[in-house]
C-alpha cells in the first residue's frame, strides 16, 4: 500500500524526474571514476617498473637488450704544433 502511494505521489510531481536525472548523473560519474581508477592503477604499476629499472641502472648491473653498434674510431690528429717558418 505504501509503495502504491509513493509511486502515485512521484507520478504527480516533477520530483521523480529530478531523482531519475540525478541517479543517472551519479551512475555516469561512478563509471568514469572506475575507468580513471583503473588507468591510475596501470600508471602506478608502470612507474614502479621504471623505478626498479632506475635502481638497477644505478647499482651498475649489466645493460639489458641489444648492445649498441661500435662507432668507428676517430682519425688521429697530431697534437704537435707546426714548425714556424723563418
Amino acid at each position: 500500500m505504501l509503495k502504491k502511494i509513493w509511486t502515485w505521489l512521484l507520478g504527480k510531481t516533477t520530483i521523480d524526474e529530478k531523482i531519475v536525472e540525478t541517479v543517472k548523473t551519479v551512475e555516469e560519474r561512478v563509471e568514469r571514476i572506475k575507468e580513471e581508477t583503473a588507468d591510475l592503477v596501470e600508471a602506478v604499476k608502470e612507474v614502479k617498473e621504471q623505478a626498479v629499472d632506475v635502481v638497477e641502472a644505478a647499482s651498475g648491473s649489466a645493460r639489458k637488450g641489444r648492445k649498441p653498434a661500435a662507432k668507428p674510431a676517430a682519425p688521429k690528429t697530431s697534437t704537435r704544433k707546426p714548425k714556424a717558418s723563418k
